[in-house]
């Protein structure tokens, strides 16, 4: 089994994950908890609409450390930001989460980050 078999079995199992950024400022290591969604058969990171330091951090230095069970990798976020793409992906999340609020308030407003995982 490659890296990347285990890391998929891993991300299936394990919705809540947390992630190490590189502070866009500070450059300082950032860890949190996050939530992971699974759409378009890739993985994702994003959150309600509204501002995040997470993605903030993603899109000054791209690459970070997914955190797992029993396995830390260093991935990529690819940051989305077309519309048709995004529509895409949230179209599928959203329903799912039934605290969501409105489609098209996740698309004006929540980061969308796709987890490469090389």
């Amino acid at each position: 089994m490659t890296v990347t078999d285990e890391a998929r079995r891993a991300l299936d199992r394990q919705r809540t994950v947390e992630i190490t950024t590189v502070g866009r400022r500070s450059g300082r290591p950032r860890r949190i908890e996050t939530w992971r969604y699974r759409a378009a058969g890739r993985y994702w990171l994003t959150g309600s609409p509204g501002s995040r330091d997470w993605y903030a951090n993603l899109l000054a230095h791209p690459e970070f450390t997914l955190h797992l069970a029993d396995l830390d990798l260093r991935v990529r976020g690819r940051p989305v930001t077309d519309p048709a793409e995004r529509a895409l992906v949230f179209g599928e999340i959203v329903p799912t989460l039934d605290w969501a609020g409105t489609l098209e308030s996740w698309l004006a407003g929540s980061p969308l980050v796709e987890i490469e995982l090389g």
